[in-house]
C-alpha cells in the first residue's frame, strides 16, 4: 500500500516572531521546514512528498530547491484548503498529513501511525495529559477540570486517501485539524503513542528547544573489523603501516598488514559498504603487494564522501611475536597520520592468546578494530 506524506507549510505562525513565517526560519543551519523535509526523506515507508507553501513562499521554496525533494503545491486561505490542495496532487493509497512545524519527530511515530492504517481508517499520535487541568480568570483559579481521556494531539495523522477526501468536501472549511475532519464524517480515528520530542514550534523558545533536539539527534555509527594472516617466509612484518624487522614474514596478497586491514574493514562496515575484498579484490593482479595505506585511505574517503567524521579508532593485535610495545606508539602515529586523526584517537594494543590456537603457535597473527563514525 502506498504512502503519501503531505507536509503543510502554508501558515504565517505570527507567535514565533521574527521576519519570516516560522517555517521558514533557520535551526541549526537550515530551515525548519528543510529539516522536516529530512524526516520523511528518511524513511523507507514514504513513497511520495508533497509540501503546500502559500502562494507568498513559492520563491523560498524554489531557492532552497525544494522542488527537487517533494511536489510543491500552493496552499489555500487555511489549513482545510491547503490539506485538499495536497490531497489532489496524490494517487497514493495513504497519506499523512503532517505540519511543517514538527520538525523533530521521531521516525517511529510514523511508524505508529502507519501500523495502525492497517486496521483503521485513521490513526494519528498523541500524548496522554497527565499535568493538573485548571480553569481560571484574570488570573486567578476559579476551578479543576478533570483529566481523564483527555490527550495532547499531534502529527502526522494518517489516513486512507479516498475516506479523507471525501470527508473535506463534506465539512469544507473550519476544521481545527483533519482528526476533526474525519471524526465530522464518522470515521473512526486510532490513537498512537506520541512522542514529547515531536513538539510543534509555536512559540520563540520553541526553537532553542528544537534545536537542543535535532543537535542531539545524531548518526553515530560503529564498525567492527577481524582479520588473520599466516606466517611465511620473510625477514619482516608490517603492521599498522610500521615495519618491524622479524624472522618470518606474513602472507597475503598485498602487503598482509593485518592491523591495517582490520581497521579498513571496521569502517567499511560501519558505513554498510561491505568489505576490503570487495572494493579490492584479491583477484585483482594490480593489488599484489600493494601498500595497505591504498585501500585505508579509499576506506576514510569514502566515510567522509557519505558525509561521516571518524572519530576514534581501536586495533588489538593478537600474537606472541614479534612484540607490539616498543612499536605501538610508532604505529599509533602512522595510523593517525593516514587517517587524519589526533593521536589521541587512536589505540593500537595487542595481547597474546596464551599460546593457545594458531596464533598461540606462532602460525600466524590476528587483529580486531572497532571504529566509530559520526554524520558531519
Amino acid at each position: 500500500m502506498t504512502t503519501a506524506a503531505i507536509i503543510v507549510a502554508a501558515g504565517r505562525g505570527t507567535r514565533a516572531g521574527g521576519d519570516a513565517p516560522k517555517q521558514w526560519q533557520l535551526i541549526a543551519g537550515q530551515t525548519v521546514v528543510e529539516h522536516t523535509l529530512d524526516l520523511f526523506e528518511a524513511h523507507d515507508r514514504i513513497d511520495e512528498i508533497i509540501l503546500v507553501v502559500a502562494q507568498a513562499d513559492i520563491q523560498r521554496a524554489h531557492d532552497l530547491g525544494l522542488q527537487d525533494r517533494a511536489a510543491v503545491v500552493i496552499g489555500g486561505a487555511e489549513r482545510s484548503a491547503s490539506v485538499m490542495n495536497g490531497l489532489a496532487q496524490t494517487t497514493a493509497e495513504r497519506v499523512l498529513i503532517h505540519d511543517a512545524a514538527r520538525c523533530c519527530c521521531p521516525a517511529n511515530v510514523l511508524d505508529r501511525v502507519m501500523d495502525a492504517l492497517e486496521d483503521h481508517p485513521a490513526a494519528a499520535p498523541a500524548l496522554a495529559v497527565t499535568d493538573a487541568l485548571w480553569t481560571g480568570k484574570d488570573g486567578a483559579v476559579t476551578g479543576v477540570q478533570d483529566r481523564t481521556g483527555l490527550y495532547r494531539a499531534q502529527t502526522p495523522q494518517g489516513f486512507h486517501t479516498a475516506p479523507l477526501r471525501d470527508a473535506h468536501v463534506i465539512h469544507g472549511a473550519g476544521a481545527a485539524d483533519d482528526v476533526a475532519v474525519a471524526r465530522a464524517a464518522g470515521l473512526s480515528v486510532a490513537i498512537v503513542q506520541g512522542d514529547t520530542r515531536n513538539l510543534k514550534i509555536t512559540t520563540p523558545d520553541d526553537f532553542a528547544r528544537a534545536a537542543a533536539l535535532l543537535e542531539t539527534s545524531m548518526d553515530i555509527r560503529t564498525g567492527n573489523g577481524f582479520d588473520v594472516h599466516r606466517f611465511g617466509e620473510g625477514d619482516h612484518v608490517i603492521l599498522c603501516g610500521v615495519k618491524i624487522p622479524h624472522n618470518r614474514g606474513l602472507q597475503g596478497h598485498s602487503d598482509a598488514d593485518v592491523g591495517m586491514h582490520t581497521v579498513t574493514d571496521a569502517i567499511y562496515g560501519a558505513l554498510c559498504r561491505g568489505d576490503i575484498g570487495q572494493h579490492f579484490p584479491p583477484s585483482d593482479p594490480q593489488w599484489k603487494g600493494a601498500d595497505s595505506v591504498i585501500f585505508l585511505e579509499h576506506a576514510c574517503g569514502l566515510a567522509r564522501d557519505m558525509g561521516f567524521d571518524i572519530t576514534h579508532m581501536d586495533c588489538t593485535l593478537i600474537c606472541e611475536f614479534p612484540k607490539i610495545g616498543p612499536v605501538a606508539q610508532a604505529m599509533r602515529d602512522r595510523m593517525a597520520n593516514i587517517m587524519g586523526l589526533d593521536v589521541d584517537r587512536i589505540s593500537v594494543k595487542a595481547t597474546t592468546s596464551e599460546r593457545l590456537g594458531f596464533t598461540g603457535r606462532g602460525e600466524g597473527i590476528a587483529a580486531m578494530a572497532t571504529v566509530t563514525l559520526v554524520k558531519s
